[in-house]
């Protein structure tokens, strides 16, 4: 008998005999590749469970190919003895979570465990339903920065090249937000046409004083001047705007925020965190910038935020990049100017574990509830398959705890949390009314969700709408450009989703199309796209990577001018199954890719690459002008 068999048995006594006879081979695994000390936990048997994790060599750090823990395999048992031992005697924890994000408490949930669920809401505090999950804002939401206003939270992300400029978000609880405007929506006052993907607009963050809401970002302009950045200001009297005309203050340099205080005001951005005051209205320099500290860990040190709280200025930085060794640092001084002095538990929010799905934790901002609850807004991303965050930079949030001696410390030093007791509990009615266009839902009503947008502003007359349906002006120039137009797109926001669009088959010239694209810059996409060759209609799936066109099977379309024609695209990861169909007409595979790697930040090397994958409906026209009336646009996540 092996210890695999004898685990199975529940026979202790053998157990204790192989093991003492060969203490290795607690490192083995099963034939479905469980290392043998989580399967002791699966098996059930808790005397066997207690003897391997007090008189084995096993390590309690030990995962499997999913990332779950021993906790994992004991929460599906329900036998609440052993996930009390294992909870309370060894240090496991409740809210950790796999490579997809699950958690032992879901497990307890999916199985219907009411005694072991009742046990770890015990010690949790809160019912599994009631928990948070992070990220709080999935697809792409990087760069949070947050406000409160009596018991309202607003926040601001990075929007980069996409128009309209700087989404402006909402929220009574911190977790379920809704855009309710964006920072610039004047083409006119955007100049984003000319920048490639990537640069426009970075890192804004929003702040609020005597009635005023102040919004600043970097204007990150293309690496073929001298100037390279600015910083922009806008204000308004209402947090969904209208907002000003940008004002640009012509300081070097990324990440600016504003520090109000008694009537004055600053502004920091890095390398470090420098600083300069601002005039009355937030728009001109009124003095040189100068250096307060330049970090924590030195590399790559941005982001500055400035809290002030109990006689103490508290300077919060990112540092390490914006990559895996992102981090969250934090220094106070007694003086605005300074010397600020590294807090001695940094960095205060960082991922460790290089296995955890939740990774490139940092840039965050410190917001206070009503009650006095502390909580870090911050990015994060959500790596897959090889190592490709293909929703972009995320935004969590975690709970802030100030330690005896003054310092604030993120999610307890854990690093970032899959599940969360939430900072406020918002009656079952009210959350049904935050949640912004629900999955699935139509979107043409003579307008658009305010989470569209399009690649630099449209035309004019590039997006209109008549009778509900959706008038979209194909562009003159291919997907590839930077001239393109009028791509009309929304963010992925879950690894796997449903999207479709249904529109009018136009009268096409030679070369036209007229398609969905899923989306993340003029280098790399795809596209699922009606075409016309002489006299005949086609259907082609084409993938762009860099410099090269991929073109797929093409399907011969017999479908006339005027009729309706559905294009789908359904995704799992990093897969894409393309499908149609004309009216009247069964759905059809169009073509399926295994590996769309190149959607994201990691994809390939080329330019910025700071966004996320999207999906939307474009035209190609050409040098002729082409109109294409879509009547519907469905995305459903699953």
């Amino acid at each position: 008998m092996n210890l695999e068999q004898a685990i199975e048995a529940q026979d202790l006594e053998q157990v204790i005999k192989i093991l003492t006879e060969n203490p290795s081979c607690i490192d083995e695994k099963t034939g479905d590749h469980i290392p043998l000390c989580l399967y002791a936990a699966q098996a059930g048997g808790f005397p066997i469970v207690k003897y391997i994790v007090e008189y084995s060599r096993a390590s309690m750090n030990t995962v499997d190919e999913e990332n779950r823990n021993i906790l994992h395999y004991a929460a599906g048992t329900g036998d609440v003895a052993l996930n009390r031992y294992l909870v309370e005697r060894v240090g496991m924890d409740i809210t950790a979570g796999d490579r997809n994000l699950v958690t032992p408490y879901q497990i307890a949930w999916e199985n219907g465990h009411r005694e072991l669920l009742s046990y770890y809401e015990k010690q949790v505090g809160t019912p599994y339903e009631k928990m948070y999950h992070n990220p709080i804002r999935t697809g792409m939401f990087p760069d949070p920065s947050v406000v409160r206003v009596g018991e309202d939270y607003y926040m601001v992300n990075s929007s980069f090249v996409f128009f309209p400029c700087i989404p402006v978000s909402h929220s009574k609880d911190l977790i379920h937000w809704e855009i309710i405007g964006h920072a610039v929506t004047n083409p006119a006052w955007a100049h984003l046409d000319g920048l490639e993907g990537g640069r426009g607009y970075w890192a804004p963050d929003i702040s609020y004083d005597d009635g005023m809401f102040y919004i600043t970002a970097t204007y990150r302009l293309n690496d073929t001047g001298t100037v390279y950045r600015r910083q922009i200001v806008v204000s308004s009297n209402k947090p969904e705007g209208p907002y000003s005309e940008p004002s640009v203050i012509d300081e070097d340099g990324i990440d600016p925020s504003i520090f109000h205080e008694d009537g004055r005001h600053y502004m920091l951005l890095n390398r470090g965190a420098r600083i300069f005051e601002l005039s009355s209205d937030c728009k001109r320099k009124r003095s040189e910038a100068s250096l307060l500290y330049y970090g924590s860990q030195k590399r790559a040190p941005e982001g500055p935020h400035l809290l002030k709280k109990d006689g103490y200025y508290y300077l919060f930085l990112a540092e390490g990049g914006t990559g895996p060794g992102h981090r969250i640092t934090v220094a106070r001084s007694r003086t605005l100017m300074g010397n600020y002095e590294p807090c001695p538990y940094n960095p205060i929010m960082r991922q460790t574990d290089e296995k955890a799905r939740i990774q490139r934790c940092g840039h965050g901002k410190p917001v206070c509830t009503p009650d006095g609850k502390w909580y870090m807004v911050y990015l994060c991303g959500r790596r897959i398959g090889g190592g490709y965050s293909i929703l972009g930079r995320e935004t969590a949030l975690d709970p802030i705890t100030w330690t005896p001696d003054g310092w604030p410390i993120v999610n307890n030093l854990k690093g970032p949390s899959v599940l969360q007791a939430p900072p406020i509990q918002i009656p079952a009615a009210a959350e049904s009314g935050m949640a912004s266009v629900p999955d699935g839902a139509k979107v043409f009503q003579n307008g658009l969700p305010k989470d569209f947008m399009t690649p630099r502003p449209p035309e004019r007359d590039g997006i209109r709408f008549r009778d509900g349906n959706l008038i979209l002006k194909a562009s003159a120039y291919p997907l590839s450009t930077i001239q393109a137009k009028n791509i009309l797109l929304r963010r992925q926001s879950a690894f796997c989703f449903r999207a479709e669009a249904e529109f009018v088959i136009p009268a096409l010239a030679e070369g036209q199309e007229a398609g969905i694209t899923c989306y993340y810059d003029e280098n790399t996409w795809v596209c699922f796209f009606l075409s016309r060759e002489q006299e005949t209609y086609f259907l082609r799936v084409r993938e762009h990577i860099g410099k090269e066109d991929i073109d797929h099977r093409i399907e011969k379309l017999p479908a006339p001018v005027g009729k309706r024609l559905m294009l789908g695209v359904d995704t799992a990861y990093l897969e894409r199954r393309f499908y149609y169909a004309a009216a009247g007409e069964n759905v059809k595979t169009a073509e399926e890719l295994s590996d769309v790697y190149y959607l994201c930040d990691e994809g390939i090397s080329m330019g910025k690459r700071f966004t996320g994958a999207m999906v939307g409906m474009y035209g190609y026209a050409g040098e002729k002008p082409l109109y294409i009336e879509f009547t519907d646009f469905r995305y459903q996540e699953r």
